[in-house]
């Protein structure tokens, strides 16, 4: 659904008001708030306060933007001026913003009114609930951006993805996130995990609600492209490492949408990333190195603020010597190579965006048959290589044959994040 286009329609007719969509909003979290926890600070007055300046802008024929009277929440290590930035965390304090992050002011000047700021790993505020089903977790780390989305709480929300942070909650919440290419979304007044990495992006209901908000969220000129034609679309399918550990919904509703977008008339080729198994080798280290050089002073000054879990995976960064760091880096260069190679010959890259469906709550290891996982390796697995080469990447959700939904994962050519979306269009409605 695109719930965007809908109700900026319906404003402009007539026949809704921001007032109105920013009620609907917090009637949602009135209803589903205190269950799923996706919020660390909600705030209706000002959400109300801003809805009634949009309605009063446009009863004098003034629309701010595509996103005008739009109500969105914001991940909560993204400056918003007037809250704290906490970054899930008892660390940073509770002095308020001074000033909104660079692509909070893009989406406020367009007329998207902020509803409050979402939960996220660290877990200081305790887990997001997936709203699919309370006993699993939304995902990691923009939980709360997916969790409020997929219950109304704002009809879409801005998450962080450093290691796949938008895809995964969104592929665990059935929702669309797009992880758009490195740098395309200024990250200033955002709270650093790993600079080489760390993305913006948008979560939403549909591919055109994502494009709407990155439209804003980048700057990026024009609108949105022609949607691509199913039939002579060319999708490679990296094998190995990729699908050898699935969950057997997961396997299920991957076959099945294949099968479906083969019927439509794309062709899907097999490609080859060689030496995909080291993502893990060169996204350790520059995570934990950078993320060190950000945390140590907030560790050494008060180590008791952080959970015990954050900090020591924190600490590991005092091992890694620069040595380590640089071979990471080329490591990294070499994936990236391996990725542009495999897209040389096709329009996307498609793979699966989880392993697993929603893991419950208090997981800690997943097994696939005699072969046991660490959760967040398992979580993390086909997501990260995309942060490290910086190809822009989208996840669709898709039906599996129980109540969970799996997502459907497409990488796109460095710097085309545009040309991703269009040919996202066609694929998402032949999927549902």
């Amino acid at each position: 659904m695109n719930a965007i286009a809908s109700a900026s329609a319906a404003l402009r007719n007539g026949t809704a008001s921001a007032v109105s969509l920013v009620e609907s909003a917090i009637e949602q979290h009135a209803r589903h708030g205190e269950a799923i926890n996706a919020f660390i600070t909600f705030t209706p007055d000002e959400a109300l306060a801003a809805a009634r300046a949009c309605d009063a802008d446009a009863g004098r024929g003034h629309w701010r933007g595509p996103l005008h009277g739009i109500p969105i929440s914001i991940k909560d290590l993204i400056d918003v001026t007037g809250t704290p930035t906490t970054a899930g965390s008892r660390v940073l304090g509770t002095a308020p913003a001074g000033r909104d992050a660079a692509v909070v002011s893009r989406l406020l000047a367009s007329g998207a009114i902020s509803i409050g700021k979402t939960n996220l790993h660290e877990s200081a505020f305790g887990p997001t609930r997936n709203p699919l089903d309370l006993e699993r977790m939304a995902g990691g780390s923009s939980s709360g951006s997916a969790a409020a989305v997929a219950s109304g709480i704002g009809l879409a929300s801005v998450g962080s993805d450093t290691g796949g942070s938008i895809r995964i909650p969104a592929a665990l919440c059935g929702l669309v996130g797009l992880k758009p290419a490195y740098g395309e979304v200024p990250v200033d007044g955002v709270v650093p995990l790993c600079a080489s990495f760390d993305h913006v992006g948008p979560i939403a209901g549909s591919v055109d609600d994502v494009e709407v908000m990155w439209r804003v969220m980048s700057g990026a000129s024009g609108t949105a492209a022609a949607a691509r034609d199913l039939r002579g679309l060319r999708l490679g399918v990296p094998g190995g490492y990729f699908f050898d550990l699935l969950e057997d919904a997961v396997r299920e509703a991957w076959d099945a949408a294949i099968e479906r977008l083969t019927g439509a008339g794309v062709e899907v080729r097999p490609v080859s990333i060689p030496h995909a198994a080291d993502t893990a080798a060169a996204y350790v280290p520059i995570v934990f190195y950078e993320s060190w050089a950000w945390h140590q002073r907030y560790i050494e000054e008060c180590p008791e603020r952080y959970t015990p879990a954050v900090r020591t995976r924190l600490e590991m960064g005092r091992a890694v010597t620069p040595s380590d760091y640089a071979r990471a880096l080329e490591t990294r260069e070499m994936l990236r190579g391996e990725v542009e190679t495999a897209m040389s010959e096709v329009d996307a890259l498609a793979l699966p965006t989880m392993p697993v469906t929603a893991p419950r709550l208090g997981t800690s290891e997943i097994r696939f048959g005699e072969r046991s996982e660490p959760v967040r390796s398992v979580m993390l697995r086909l997501t990260q290589l995309f942060d490290i080469t910086g190809h822009p990447a989208i996840t669709l959700p898709i039906a599996t044959a129980g109540p969970l939904p799996a997502g459907f994962q497409l990488a796109g050519h460095r710097a085309q994040t545009a040309a991703l979306l269009a040919l996202a269009r066609p694929i998402e409605e032949a999927l549902r």
